[in-house]
């Protein structure tokens, strides 16, 4: 007859599936506390609100490359999609305000920069499928093209004569709250009811699960494949007219390496490379503990180098828990 378990037996084993389940989550919180002892005004509600609005346009981007990723695939070239963006919006902006009016202007150089990226990030999934091109070679290559582009429309200097009602977009508040993180809350709501509620998330986990088994039961993997990544570019539009609005001008040089954040906070999130794993969620939580780190590191005076060296680490650390906590489930 075997022994009955202990109180603490159960206590752990219902307290480990707990842990295992919500590392990032109780990670992020020990960070969160440390800094708030640590950090000097890292609790207040002006550094709370800055990173908010730090971090919101990261992770308008992040959520669609998270579907991209679960789905099999990557996208480098986010970075200079916003800055391409920003510069469309920019441009139009500055050269039909007084014909147009600042409001057609500016409404219309969105919806270009929303359907280019669109175009791009679908036309990207095309050339995986017709030429076999995998998505980082394409995207690698669009990384180059798009930020030439942007640079060819700015003539190499910023657009910055740009009409004053812009500015509320990335900079402006909306009962106390940046503007911008209600579009992060709003994105986040609608890819976390497109990824668990409805058939195309479910599409997506399978595609990037098994290939394969996917096509074989009737999804067309490439059709699902090139959406995500151009539902991916239409955000990427969103968040590059974001940054635009808030340093008031495009420019070509614009969110250069934002890709490699975008990136980490899916990773950090949980989200497997290998495709076919990942959540919405675990990636807002990956937004906000980079936010956090990047703020608390400027707080405490740590050197711009170091902070490179320690998101670096992160990285790392973050890829080997999920693999380390994969084995043990």
């Amino acid at each position: 007859m075997t022994d009955a378990p202990t109180t603490a037996q159960r206590a752990g084993g219902g307290l480990m599936p707990f842990v295992r389940r919500y590392t990032m989550e109780l990670i992020l919180l020990a960070l969160i506390v440390f800094l708030i002892f640590t950090a000097p005004g890292f609790a207040s509600l002006a550094n709370t609100l800055n990173v908010l609005r730090t971090v919101a346009m990261l992770g308008i981007i992040a959520f669609g490359m998270t579907a991209v990723i679960i789905a099999g695939e990557i996208d480098l070239s986010v970075g200079a999609g916003a800055a391409l963006a920003g510069c469309i919006v920019a441009w139009f902006g500055v050269n039909y305000t007084e014909s147009w009016g600042g409001t057609a202007a500016l409404g219309f150089g969105f919806l270009c920069a929303v359907v280019v990226g669109f175009l791009t990030g679908f036309m990207t999934g095309k050339f995986r499928q017709w030429f076999n091109v995998p998505s980082f070679i394409t995207t690698l290559a669009l990384f180059t093209a798009l930020r030439g582009a942007a640079n060819l429309i700015t003539g190499g200097f910023p657009l910055s004569n740009l009409p004053s009602s812009f500015g509320f977009f990335g900079g402006g508040y909306l009962f106390g709250i940046p503007f911008p993180v209600y579009l992060f809350v709003l994105t986040f709501i609608g890819m976390h009811f497109l990824m668990n509620h409805t058939s195309f998330g479910r599409e997506v986990y399978a595609v990037g699960g098994n290939m394969e088994a996917a096509r074989l039961s009737g999804i067309d993997v490439w059709k699902v494949k090139s959406l995500t990544l151009a539902l991916t570019g239409v955000l990427t539009a969103v968040s590059g007219t974001l940054i635009a609005s808030q340093i008031g001008s495009g420019t070509g040089t614009t969110a250069t390496g934002m890709e490699l954040d975008v990136i980490a906070a899916v990773i950090i999130g949980g989200t497997s490379l290998f495709g076919g794993k990942g959540r919405i969620w675990g990636t807002f939580v990956g937004v906000i503990f980079l936010g956090c780190i990047s703020n608390g590191m400027t707080l405490l005076n740590v050197s711009e180098y170091w902070q490179y060296v320690v998101r670096g680490a992160i990285i790392l650390g973050a890829v080997l828990l999920n693999q380390m906590l994969d084995r043990s489930r």
